[in-house]
Formats: structure tokens, sequence, C-alpha cells
């Protein structure tokens, strides 16, 4: 087995699960505070019911995949590689928003869910269901983008859920820490470094998506034998050619193979591939340069010091 695919979700449920986790503990913390403590079944039901409707989700991709390949079984080698390419772009959006939004809404997290859970006890009545929304949104919002890439790798089988699994147990982990035997962990700088692997990972996706949608327009010229018209770049220049990808950039299959170590870790987390190709390295510097940028500009501002060693388990 390939387990160096689990990495990259590894890596994106680790850092996502701590933010629900964070997210978690101090509700559970402020609920003490506020002497409320009988609505942790809430937070429970929040988080056990949030990880079921990412699962459910992920299982409902899974259906769509094979749904919309057994449809038309002759394009399947066309069907499958376009919805790898739709889902990693999808993928790349919805962590590249996230990872730029979420850093930015850090050094406000505990106030603006100090906030919604006072807004909650507030209304006696509903307390509970506040609670559960709240905690529910905050699980759900992080699976989904796991799911989202687990999806765009969907041909790789369960390894990446196992990665993800880790991920989450790891994440897990962290908030009991946090909030029960009260270690202090400088949270500012563990999503820092957890930021720049995401951005270096979601770019290797980009690769990935473009490498997809060459797939599936070279096989669907194949099986139109179109492959002049489709596939403008069919073997111009170079033997191992590309269909819509332009010139090689590099081949390094002789020195640093990607299906071997180091080189497959590397494939995993940082996008390198033994053959690149022209679009393919435009668009990894490009996204490197737009959202590596708006991500190092997102860290620049203050943060109150209260937000950078969180542990709340003694507050």
């Amino acid at each position: 087995m390939n387990f160096s695919t689990a990495l990259p979700t590894f890596v994106i449920t680790l850092r996502e699960g701590v933010e629900a986790a964070l997210v978690v503990g101090i509700v559970l913390a402020l609920l003490k505070k506020a002497k409320q403590s009988r609505l942790n079944s809430w937070v429970y039901a929040g988080v056990g019911f949030g990880i079921v409707v990412s699962a459910l989700i992920g299982v409902l991709f899974s259906v769509v995949i094979q749904t919309l390949g057994k449809i038309n079984p002759q394009y399947t080698s066309v069907v499958e590689p376009a919805l790898e390419g739709v889902f990693s772009v999808l993928a790349i959006a919805m962590l590249s928003w996230m990872l730029i939004w979420m850093t930015k809404q850090a050094r406000f997290m505990k106030a603006q869910v100090e906030g919604a859970v006072t807004e909650a006890l507030t209304q006696n009545a509903n307390a509970g269901w506040g609670v559960f929304s709240l905690i529910l949104v905050a699980v759900v919002r992080e699976g989904f983008e796991t799911v989202l890439f687990i999806a765009a790798n969907f041909q790789q089988g369960l390894i990446p859920t196992i990665g993800a699994l880790g991920g989450l147990l790891v994440a897990v982990a962290v908030g009991v820490l946090l909030f029960k035997v009260g270690v202090k962990i400088n949270i500012r700088q563990f999503f820092q470094v957890m930021g720049v692997f995401l951005v270096l990972i979601v770019a290797g996706l980009l690769v990935s998506a473009l490498k997809h949608f060459d797939n599936a327009v070279a096989n669907l010229a194949l099986s139109s034998r179109a492959s002049e018209s489709l596939c403008f770049y069919h073997e111009h220049f170079t033997k191992v050619h590309s269909c819509i990808l332009g010139p090689m950039v590099w081949n390094t299959s002789s020195i640093l193979p990607d299906g071997q170590f180091p080189g497959i870790i590397l494939k995993s987390l940082f996008g390198y591939r033994e053959n690149l190709y022209l679009l393919q390295a435009v668009g990894y510097v490009v996204f490197l340069l737009i959202v590596g940028g708006l991500y190092f500009r997102s860290l620049n501002g203050e943060v109150p010091k209260s937000t950078k060693n969180i542990s709340l388990a003694q507050k």
C-alpha cells in the first residue's frame, strides 16, 4: 500500500480538526464559566452529528462519481479524470478561501464564539439547540473541506481516508491537551506552520487538477478520433506528450522519480512531478504568488496576547 497519499489528507484534517477542536473547547470552557455544563451533551451531540454529516457527504460524492461513470461506460476514462479535475478545483477554491479567511478571523475566534454562546444562552428555551448548531456548523465546515479533497483523489482508494482519520484523531488529542490537561500550545505558530503546508498541498492539487483535465481531454480525443482538434499540443515537440498542457518543462524521472521515495513524499505533500509541463509550472507559480502572498499578508495583523497561547482548561 502507498501510504504517502495519506499525508495530504492527514495535514488538512489535522489543521481543520484543530480549528474545530478550538471552537468545541472554547464553548465547553464558556459553558463551565457560565455554570451551564448541563449543555455539554449538546456540544458532544453537535460534534458527533457533524462527523456523521461529513461522512455522508463523502458517501454521496462516491455514489455520484460511480453513477456518472456507469451512465456511459465507454466514456468512463473521460468522466473519471474530468470529475477528479472538477472536485480538485472545488477543493482548491474552498481550501484557499478558508485558509485565508480563517487566518484573518483566528485572532477574533474566541470573541466570536463567546458572543454566539452568550446569545444562545439568552434564549433559555433554545439554548441547547443554539449550542448544538454552533458546533455542528464548525465541524461540518471543516469536514466538508476534507471530503472535497478526498473526492478529488477518489481513485487512490481508502488510503486518503485513513490519513483523514489519523489527522482527526491527532486533532482530538490536541483538543484534549488544550482544554482537559491544560497544556499550553502556541496556536498561532501551529496554524502558521500548518498554513504553509496547506498552501503547498493545494498548489500541488492544482498541478494534479490540470493533469486530470489533460487526461480527460486526451481520452476524449482518442475515443472520438479527434486528437488534432482537441489536443492542440498532441506530440508536436515531445515524446512524453501532453494534450493541452504545452511543452515539458522538466523530466527528472531518472534522478528523482515521483513513484519512489523520497519523490513520492514530495509528490504527495508539495505537488512535485517527475514530468512537469508548461501550464502546470505556470499555474503552480501563479498560485503560490497569489494565494501564498495573500496568506502571508493575512499573518501580518496583530494578534491579542490572549490568543497566542491557548489553554482554557483552568479559565
